[in-house]
């Protein structure tokens, strides 16, 4: 006699729960994938690898596998779960955590990028290239040689190319970086006493307006809000939208407001406290946004009613 077999209905699995594979397109959970965050310099950009079946927590080394080649890096964040659809194609994979093997290597590497960074500088010269080496780096396979220069203008370097490659006998790869990569790189100290931003914690360079500089009423002086590479501070940003938003609820100068002692015109402000100063007949007394109403903008327009 055989053994009778529950037959079960597809909609309703054992478990009480509906089977993913009959719900609704919109009900159905979105597909995860598993990634790590690895940053490859302090203050570099962090980027996204497969782990596999590695586990690895943040600060671990690993391997990875990148366009350059084999690198070594650090792990920016444990292993996440994100949905598919947020993942930029194609996820290279992270090949293994670093062994001691492996850090040793990388810190040779490190002295190796020093003698080829005396070498490439040496050899600028005898070209008499207008180019300033920045910075020499290896792949950590060792498979490729980067070499990135800064130059007011185009640098034929063919002949230097030549040149470095019968002396280190890899793939050599020369890239012109901007100013304000160059100060990522070299890193240094700010106008504030503290290191570069972009050296040690800004992964993107973000955009920056002279705009920023007036609605936080600072000097227009260049010297005095621009950074070591001679763009707007990237900090001008850092408070621009508490400005912006502290701003909008201020009556702007030259506007004309009703205050306990009169109708008067608003000589100054002071977004972040919220004081405004107010001449009246000949008076100039302060008062705070909340006890004044706007009559009439600068413009003459009278302002929107919040009925």
């Amino acid at each position: 006699m055989t053994e009778d077999k529950e037959i079960l209905d597809p909609a309703f699995p054992p478990d009480g729960g509906a089977d993913p594979s009959v719900l609704p397109e919109e009900d159905k959970p979105e597909e995860t994938a598993e990634i790590v965050g690895v940053r490859f310099r302090e203050g570099g950009k962090i980027y996204y690898f497969a782990p596999g079946t590695n586990r690895v927590n943040t600060g671990d080394p690993v391997i990875v596998e990148t366009s350059r080649g084999v690198e070594f890096g650090i792990a920016a964040s444990g292993i996440e779960s994100v949905p598919v659809s947020k993942i930029v194609p194609p996820l290279r994979p992270l090949i293994r955590p670093a062994a001691k093997k492996d850090v040793e290597r990388w810190e040779a590497n490190r002295s190796l990028e020093d003698e080829a960074f005396e070498i490439c500088r040496k050899k600028i010269e005898d070209h008499r290239l207008g180019m300033k080496l920045i910075r020499a780096e290896y792949t950590f396979d060792n498979s490729k040689l980067f070499f990135y220069f800064s130059a007011e203008a185009r640098v034929d370097f063919r002949e230097l190319l030549k040149d470095l490659g019968s002396v280190f006998h890899t793939r050599i790869e020369l890239r012109q970086i901007g100013i304000r990569d160059e100060a990522k790189m070299l890193g240094g100290l700010g106008v504030c006493g503290r290191p570069f931003c972009c050296a040690t914690f800004l992964s993107d360079f973000a955009q920056v307006s002279i705009k920023m500089a007036k609605e936080q009423n600072l000097s227009l002086n260049s010297q005095k809000i621009s950074g070591a590479c001679g763009r707007l501070m990237c900090c001008l940003r850092y408070e621009h939208e508490t400005y912006e938003s502290e701003i909008a609820r201020t009556p702007p100068v030259d506007s004309t407001v009703k205050t306990a002692d009169g109708v008067g015109t608003v000589t100054e402000i002071s977004p972040l406290t919220g004081f405004i100063k107010v001449r009246i007949r000949e008076d100039v007394k302060p008062y705070h946004r909340d006890d004044v109403t706007l009559l009439k903008l600068k413009s003459d327009k009278k302002p929107a009613r919040n009925d």
